[in-house]
């Protein structure tokens, strides 16, 4: 059994649809692993996808960003000038897609050697940062003075 049945789930649980998803794609994730690629923390807010697309011009491939998803698609137009007798660079079309966190965006994609590297960055909208709330009639420090005789 390689698969799991999450509908049980669904009827008990509210907002949780995404990370259901986002599981169930986890499942089929081993099943083509074309084109290679690299996933990369550069900082604390920024990551960088590098895709291996040996074969490729950049004419050939095109990098589409929605709402919390990357998705990169290759199509190698059909050249019948050349005769092969061993054909080791695979050029089959591809489509790859990468789920994104909250409030990560796509911060340029540039084609260098070979390599389609992606930079994304997250950004945290400013009213979803956590912000300290006052507390209206507390006194402005936690510091209390206890009564003591004069020595």
């Amino acid at each position: 059994m390689r698969t799991y049945d999450f509908s049980p789930l669904w009827r008990s649980t509210i907002g949780f649809d995404r990370l259901f998803d986002l599981a169930e794609t986890a499942q089929r994730a081993g099943e083509d692993n074309y084109p290679p690629y690299n996933i990369e923390r550069l900082g604390d807010d920024r990551y960088q996808i590098s895709l291996a697309v040996a074969g490729f011009a950049p004419d050939d491939i095109s990098v589409t960003a929605e709402q919390n998803v990357v998705t990169i698609e290759g199509h190698k137009a059909d050249q019948t000038e050349h005769e092969y007798l061993y054909r080791g660079i695979s050029a089959r079309p591809f489509k790859r897609q990468f789920n994104l966190a909250d409030y990560v965006q796509v911060k340029s994609a540039a084609f260098e050697n070979g390599l389609l590297k992606i930079e994304l960055f997250r950004e945290i909208p400013e009213a979803m940062k956590p912000r300290r709330i006052a507390i209206d009639g507390a006194p402005a420090t936690n510091v209390h003075q206890l009564e003591g005789k004069a020595a």
